[in-house]
């Protein structure tokens, strides 16, 4: 048995949510990286695998016991990289340089991030209060992974991820 008995084993044990979390983040890390290398398709993949990591960071949380507010951090910081500024910089390289483009680049992150700082601060259950920054990810990296760009869909997802519609969980 390890040193430190049941203590240790319960620190294994609430680790394990975190490193889904971790997984998900480094996903987001790797597509940027393979984006400014070139390889746009890699790119958008690796945000697929990242959202498959963060179905169950929380879920496999909930069914442990283990919910933290460190875990609720990280993967609020993992969602923002991997959701936000990976695909937004996926969409940037595809996108004919304009001023839409550009205002694009900015508004969806911004609304990403106030998307995720709305449900930290005021979680629902059950349902989302506007798309889940996951879902308008996945849609631009599935836009990228076809090589297609748009700044009119960037713009409606960003305002989507604010909106007052209510969204199920899966």
């Amino acid at each position: 048995m390890l040193k430190g008995g049941p203590f240790v084993s319960k620190r294994l044990v609430q680790t394990i949510p975190n490193l889904f979390s971790l997984g998900n983040l480094l996903c987001g890390i790797f597509s940027i990286t393979a984006n400014m290398n070139g390889f746009l398709r890699l790119a958008a993949m690796l945000l697929f695998l990242a959202a498959f990591l963060d179905l169950f960071d929380g879920r496999i949380a909930r069914r442990l016991k283990v919910n933290s507010e460190l875990g609720v951090g990280l993967d609020s910081l993992a969602d923002i990289i991997s959701f936000g500024v990976a695909p937004i910089l996926i969409f940037y390289t595809l996108a004919p340089h304009s001023w839409l483009t550009s205002f694009a680049f900015m508004i969806y992150p911004t609304m990403g991030a106030l998307r995720l700082a709305r449900f930290n601060a005021n979680p629902t259950f059950g349902y989302f209060i506007g798309i889940p920054i996951t879902f308008a990810g996945l849609v631009m990296a599935l836009m990228g992974a076809f090589h297609y760009s748009n700044a009119y869909v960037t713009i409606l997802l960003a305002v989507l991820m604010v909106s007052p519609i209510r969204v199920n969980k899966l």
